[in-house]
């Protein structure tokens, strides 16, 4: 069978930094548009794990979203419901952010502004659109409900061998956490903007540390000030070297530093991610002392066509 496959840069600072006459190659790194590149299959009821797994690989991307079709309008304001999954090109993964402002996008681009509750193996997730004074589409996701343990030291050790640190580089502000928001993700804090700026990491050893702890990506960041952060997520259990915007890590993130008091709450925090290689993106992370979720917002336009715009699932 054939499936569509759209594409999208979610993040995106600036949408005037991605458009239709952008496309980004399998497995390239997107620094023109800004952003993480997704691709978004609405209508994959009828795929296998095999045949999505195999268009995620063809696509090249660090995830692909796949829904199964939804029943009804959107444009009403009803909530409607859908089920999602996520490929990378190696393996499903329980839960995707950037795939997941995407596929809130392209929804409302064909249904119409609304709120959708995405059923996904992570629990579920509710996605609200809605479009700006110049028509931009924005989205924004609740998380799965948040929790943050301790690192022991030994796992600390070893993450910060893979990363070629030392202790004397942390911020003490910030003590090492696994945050969870749908997937967990390492929480390491650096004192210096150049730390980040100079990752070079051992992709085989984290990847193997990574699988070992079941870590989704390792969130490497520096606090600009009280509410803004700079950040970059390795994703070995993908693929992938590094994402250049992971709305899961944000949203695990948003909950360690709620959990552990380290921000003032209610509060929105800003993530700057893909600076270092080249694909600036933009989340905006809102925190709550009400709820147990937590809200990641952003933008996703979409990127031209490709030749694999239609995919034949094997």
């Amino acid at each position: 069978m054939t499936a569509e496959v759209l594409r999208y840069a979610a993040f995106t600072p600036d949408p005037s930094g991605a458009s239709a006459d952008s496309y980004v190659e399998p497995g390239a790194r997107p620094g023109v548009v800004g952003g993480n590149p997704a691709g978004v299959v609405l209508d994959a009821g009828s795929l296998t794990d095999a045949q999505m797994l195999a268009i995620a690989r063809a696509i090249g991307y660090s995830e692909t979203a796949f829904v199964v079709p939804l029943e009804g309008a959107m444009g009403d304001r009803a909530v409607v419901e859908a089920t999602i999954r996520y490929f990378s090109p190696v393996a499903e993964v329980a839960f995707c952010g950037h795939a997941t402002i995407a596929t809130g996008v392209a929804l409302a681009e064909r249904r119409g502004p609304g709120t959708v509750r995405l059923n996904s193996r992570a629990g579920a997730i509710t996605v609200r659109t809605r479009e700006e004074a110049n028509g931009d589409l924005v989205a924004t996701l609740s998380s799965a409900p948040t929790a943050t343990r301790p690192v022991d030291r030994s796992t600390l050790d070893a993450a910060l061998e893979a990363l070629r640190w030392t202790r004397d580089l942390l911020d003490p502000r910030y003590p090492a956490h696994v945050a969870f928001a749908g997937n967990e993700h390492l929480m390491l804090a650096v004192s210096a903007r150049d730390t980040l700026a100079r990752l070079d990491y051992d992709f085989p050893a984290l990847a193997t540390l990574m699988a070992r702890e079941g870590w989704t990506t390792a969130h490497l960041f520096w606090s600009e000030g009280a509410t803004t952060f700079h950040a970059r997520d390795p994703f070995p259990p993908g693929g992938v070297v590094e994402d250049p915007a992971t709305g899961a890590a944000a949203a695990a993130f948003g909950g360690y530093l709620r959990d552990l008091g380290l921000v003032p709450v209610p509060a929105r925090v800003t993530v700057h991610q893909g600076h270092d290689m080249g694909s600036p993106s933009l989340l905006l992370v809102d925190l709550s002392a009400d709820t147990a979720t937590v809200d990641v917002t952003g933008r996703a336009t979409r990127l031209a066509s490709s030749p694999y715009d239609e995919l034949s699932a094997p």
